[in-house]
């Protein structure tokens, strides 16, 4: 019961100090909303970037050509290779009748081009589209294939697949590094600000030693108080995520310059994204006062 006492009592003093030092304390709620601003934004970044890449990595597939004239037994004998394969997720079998009116439905030329071929004259070719379970591994993959005897061609965009990847992979290690970087700023910025705050208040904490309040009692309050900071200084870069993220989804449709990059769903994300820019907010707040006051203060 104690215990309950004290940490009300430091609830009730943490939210009477944010106020009696309001000059103070609105300086500690700009610098963690501006920073959580940033980070929410690096957050939804990486997040997004993340999502990229993965939709692409489904989408990428290996394209393997069988020799013109191969038996049913030929093609059998493929199947089984390429089922054996270990980074092998899935594969589809297409005839080349098959690819032919696929190709017919997508195009008004094909369609003219390709309306007098019957099977005999068809100069496409059977395919098998492959999909990987590690697109790191999908050029081994793609020669593994290639050595399969009537396999013709083997295509998955050599080049730029493998380009594309590592791009994505290291727009996504730098969002985030960019949002550990910001939230290590903001708890030295916050330590600073708060630096002041206690300075201030030293004769205050001076008197509560005189009287032997311990360590805890006087570092609770502190502590507390830099959540509360953290907590409304969390407010406008949450309301910029729920609202912002949202509009911005909707004004482009759910993709990004093309349907290639599609964007996350609003929710849950939203909502999940938020949580954690509070959680930030609470958490670099409380350590930043706990910080000033140890490093600081030597309580």
């Amino acid at each position: 019961m104690k215990l309950f006492r004290m940490l009300g009592r430091s609830i009730r003093d943490a939210f009477k100090s944010v106020f009696r030092n309001f000059s103070l304390s609105l300086a500690s709620i700009s610098c963690i909303t501006i920073t959580l601003i940033i980070v929410s934004l690096s957050i939804l970044a990486s997040f997004n970037v993340e999502n990229f890449t993965k939709e692409i990595e489904k989408d990428m597939t290996i394209v393997v050509f069988v020799e013109n004239g191969a038996s049913s037994d030929t093609i059998s004998e493929i199947d089984k290779k390429i089922k054996k394969m270990d980074n092998v997720d899935s594969y589809v079998f297409k005839g080349k009748e098959q690819v032919k009116e696929e190709m017919q439905k997508e195009s008004d030329i094909f369609n003219t081009i390709m309306a007098d071929w019957d099977q005999e004259n068809n100069p496409l070719k059977d395919t098998f589209q492959v999909k990987v379970k590690k697109v790191e591994k999908i050029s081994d993959t793609a020669e593994e294939i290639k050595k399969i005897e009537n396999v013709a061609v083997v295509r998955y965009g050599e080049g730029m697949v493998d380009q594309m990847v590592t791009a994505f992979k290291s727009i996504e290690k730098v969002a985030y590094g960019v949002v550990i970087a910001l939230i290590v700023v903001t708890v030295f910025l916050i330590i600073n600000t708060i630096k002041l705050t206690i300075f201030s208040r030293k004769r205050e904490i001076s008197i509560m030693r005189l009287v032997g309040a311990s360590n805890f009692t006087i570092k609770t309050p502190f502590i507390i108080e830099g959540m509360v900071l953290g907590l409304i200084g969390a407010i406008l870069p949450v309301c910029l995520v729920l609202f912002g993220y949202l509009a911005f989804y909707n004004h482009f449709d759910g993709y990004l310059f093309s349907k290639v990059i599609q964007l996350i769903t609003p929710e849950p994300f939203i909502y999940l994204v938020s949580l954690m820019v509070i959680g930030i907010g609470m958490l670099v707040g409380m350590i930043g006062s706990a910080s000033a006051v140890r490093k600081y203060l030597k309580v």
